[in-house]
């Protein structure tokens, strides 16, 4: 006996699935999140990450997000040193934006960016790295440009 198959139920039982999965990772965001390690003077610094490494996931980046964990964050790869500049448009979590190089150095800190701010902010020198962490943070952990960030996605 065969079994037809009608194309809306596979729809539905792959709408299912989604669903399925955003709600049992908690945060779709961060459902594959991976580990980035700050360095200071103070210590090390751990907080769960999401690498925004594609034109879309660098777009979006954390636009939307009505709340954040004070131990998650985001590093936009942009594959080589170039001017990058944000804004905080659709974006609802005041947000530090740590501009990075290559290597993994700190190249310049931005602190408490305005939620659904236009205001263009520059990292002020070529960088390839931006990591964006809860506003308030890096005054908290007292990062200064030179600290390092250690991501597998950074080859210092």
């Amino acid at each position: 006996m065969m079994c037809k198959v009608r194309p809306w139920s596979v729809y539905i039982s792959g709408m299912l699935l989604l669903l399925m999965t955003v709600i049992s990772s908690g945060n779709p965001v961060f459902a594959n999140a991976d580990e980035v390690r700050i360095l200071t003077k103070g210590g090390e610094h751990v907080f769960r990450t999401t690498v925004a490494d594609t034109d879309d996931r660098r777009a979006r980046g954390l636009m939307f997000r009505r709340s954040m964990a004070a131990d998650d964050s985001m590093l936009f790869d942009f594959r080589s040193e170039q001017p990058v500049f944000f804004w905080m448009k659709n974006t609802f979590v005041p947000l530090d934006m740590i501009f990075v190089k290559s290597d993994g150095a700190i190249a310049h800190i931005h602190h408490d960016a305005v939620p659904q701010s236009e205001t263009i902010i520059p990292s002020g020198q070529p960088v390839r790295y931006v990591l964006e962490v809860v506003a308030g943070t890096a005054r908290r952990l007292g990062l200064v440009t030179g600290d390092r960030i250690v991501h597998p996605v950074i080859k210092p």
